[in-house]
């Protein structure tokens, strides 16, 4: 049977035990960065809108997903990624290590800007 995810709330309840506090931890510290930012389901995982897609992140077999919705967020930031897993549009955090917080603020804030100023050169044409 397929279930149909409608919050971050229902996406946390069904993943296996030993990931939801994790999961829980990139919504807290996402939120603490945007508080203002809307909680969405997107592309079936868990995401927040801030003028635009912000971030998303999901659960996978050996890591969280961290999705900063555009191509060029992995490249900017390389060096702070060292030692991670990326794809161009996704970063891989291991399941059995400490998510590491600051960065993960870090890459928001950087987001949040990208987006009011993407938002703003559109108005702007």
């Amino acid at each position: 049977m397929n279930t149909i995810i409608k919050d971050i709330d229902s996406y946390i309840a069904l993943q296996p035990e030993n990931i939801k506090q994790g999961l829980e931890e990139f919504r807290q510290t996402i939120k603490s960065v945007a508080p203002d930012a809307e909680e969405v389901i997107s592309y079936a995982m868990p995401a927040f809108k801030y003028h635009g897609m912000l971030v998303g992140f999901a659960a996978a077999k050996n890591h969280y997903g961290f999705y900063p919705w555009n191509g060029h967020t992995t490249e900017k930031f390389k060096d702070d990624l060292k030692g991670y897993s990326c794809t161009k549009g996704a970063i891989h955090f291991p399941i059995d290590k400490p998510i590491p917080k600051s960065l993960i603020k870090k890459i928001v804030k950087v987001r949040m800007q990208e987006n009011i100023s993407n938002e703003t050169n559109k108005m702007n044409k």
